[in-house]
C-alpha cells in the first residue's frame, strides 16, 4: 500500500467508531481529510452527526461538503474525537508539534468521552524520542521569562517564525509559539507537568494522560493500541 491508502485504511477504521445523531471532534491532516469523505458517503444515505473542530482547514472541508460544524464554545461534550499527531508511543504519550493548534486540540480532547489519535505506523514508537519539539503557547509578556525556565529544564528554545510573516508567529488565540527541542527525556509526564507550571505557558504540544487510543495503519493492517 502507498501512504495514502494508509491513511484510507486508517480513516475508515475510525469510521466504525462513530454512531449516528452524535457531535464528534475532528483535527487536521489527510487521515482526517479522508475520514470527512466517509463520513459524506453516509450523510448521503441520512446519517447524522455534528462537528467541532480546531482546525480551520477541517471546518472549511466540513462546510464545503454540508457537515454542520459547531463553535466549539457551543458544545460542553462529545462523543468522540479523532486526530493525528507526530509522534505516539506504547504508553500513548503524543507528541503534536506542526499546526499550533493543540491548546484547543486539547480542549476538544478532554471535551470527549474517548480520544482517538490515527497515524501511520511510522509515527508509532516504543517510548517518544522528542525527534520533533514540545511546542509552548505562551503569552506574549512572558517570552524572556519562558526562554529562561525552559533552559533551566534542559530545552532549547526558539521562537516559531515564517518567511511569509514578518515577526513571531501567533497562535490563533494571539499568543505566540516557542519550539523547545530536548534530547534524554527521562520522565515524560515530569517534563509536562514542569513545563505547564510555568507561569506564562498555556499549554504545550505534548500530550501526556490525553489519549485514549491509537488507530496504527501500515502495510500489514490496522491494529488499535488502547490505554
Amino acid at each position: 500500500m502507498n501512504k495514502n491508502e494508509i491513511k484510507q485504511s486508517c480513516a475508515r477504521e475510525a469510521l466504525k467508531y462513530i454512531k449516528e445523531n452524535s457531535i464528534i471532534g475532528l483535527g487536521g491532516g489527510g487521515t482526517i481529510a479522508y475520514l470527512i469523505e466517509y463520513l459524506v458517503e453516509k450523510i448521503k444515505e441520512g446519517f447524522k452527526i455534528k462537528v467541532v473542530t480546531p482546525s480551520i482547514s477541517t471546518k472549511m472541508l466540513c462546510i464545503k461538503n454540508g457537515i454542520e460544524v459547531l463553535h466549539t464554545s457551543s458544545a460542553d461534550k462529545i462523543s468522540i474525537a479523532f486526530d493525528g499527531c507526530d509522534e505516539v508511543d506504547g504508553n500513548l504519550n503524543a507528541l503534536k508539534s506542526g499546526g499550533g493548534i493543540h491548546t484547543k486540540e486539547k480542549l476538544i480532547a478532554s471535551m470527549a468521552e474517548e480520544y482517538i489519535l490515527l497515524v501511520d505506523d511510522s509515527k508509532f514508537v516504543k517510548i517518544l524520542d522528542f525527534k520533533y519539539p514540545v511546542v509552548l503557547e505562551i503569552l506574549k509578556d512572558s517570552l524572556s521569562y519562558v526562554e529562561t525556565k525552559v533552559k533551566e529544564l534542559g530545552g532549547v528554545p526558539e521562537m516559531r517564525v515564517s518567511n511569509a510573516k514578518d515577526g513571531f508567529i501567533v497562535s490563533d488565540n494571539g499568543n505566540f509559539l516557542m519550539d523547545v527541542k530536548f534530547e534524554q527525556v527521562e520522565d515524560i509526564q515530569k517534563l509536562e507537568r514542569n513545563l505547564m507550571n510555568i507561569h506564562g505557558v498555556i499549554d504545550t504540544s505534548l500530550f501526556v494522560n490525553v489519549v485514549d487510543k491509537a488507530i496504527v495503519a501500515g502495510e500489514h493492517g490496522v491494529r488499535v493500541v488502547s490505554g
